[in-house]
């Protein structure tokens, strides 16, 4: 459940070239800010308007006067920059999504209809196609003894060899309100967090984290 090809559709964000390159989707974290440039200097000028350097916005984009779009990004067609969003930095926001108010994103990748409605911080993470932070929400991107993040399935701890990586939610993923996504989590697709949960580790596909930590089938 960890690869790419296991967690999101690549049909639904313009990085797809770019994470066909790799196994694991936290492989391509560190490369997003050089992807972004890349990829805006060979956007169709009839489709997207170069705002200032390396900041394109598609036409049909809205984005409210009081947001903050920090170089590199790329905001996609049909897109909702809502007011206070701060874009920090090296963010991909794939189409009709929400980047909603108070929000912050840096370094990362939002797949096609991702929704970051509400007091959301998505840093160093990849979230898929119609994944949804409810509000409050947040990715934790660095550990507190600030040691090296590892990725934990069952037994097996897979070293990542980055200090900042917050977590890769598949697509369809819901996160309810007020969670709190640890260093190296990682949500498979269908699945579906409670709120106000803590969530360390992984989340297999077509499950529900609850409260306790327990994670249940979704019947």
């Amino acid at each position: 459940m960890y690869t790419i090809n296991d967690l999101y559709d690549l049909e639904h964000t313009l990085a797809k070239d770019y994470l066909s390159q790799f196994t694991y989707p936290w492989e391509a974290l560190k490369g997003i800010k050089d992807m972004i440039i890349d990829l805006g200097s060979r956007l169709d000028p009839e489709e997207y308007t170069e705002v200032s350097e390396h900041v394109w916005v598609h036409k049909t984009a809205k984005v409210f006067p009081t947001a903050y779009l920090g170089a590199p990004c790329i905001i996609g067609p049909n897109t909702e920059v809502r007011h206070c969003a701060f874009i920090r930095s090296s963010a991909l926001v794939g189409a009709d999504c929400v980047v909603g108010n108070s929000c912050e994103l840096k370094n990362v990748i939002l797949f096609d209809h991702v929704q970051t409605p509400h007091y959301n911080y998505v840093g160093d993470s990849i979230l898929g196609y119609y994944s949804h932070m409810g509000a409050g929400s947040v990715t934790s991107n660095v550990k507190s003894d600030k040691t090296l993040v590892v990725v934990h399935h069952g037994d097996e701890a897979i070293e990542t060899g980055m200090k900042k990586f917050g977590a890769m939610l598949g697509n369809h993923v819901e996160v309810g309100c007020n969670s709190v996504l640890n260093p190296g989590t990682v949500i498979g697709v269908n699945s579906r967090v409670y709120p106000t949960s803590c969530v360390r580790g992984e989340v297999p596909a077509n499950s529900i984290w609850k409260n306790d930590g327990r994670i249940a089938d979704i019947k």
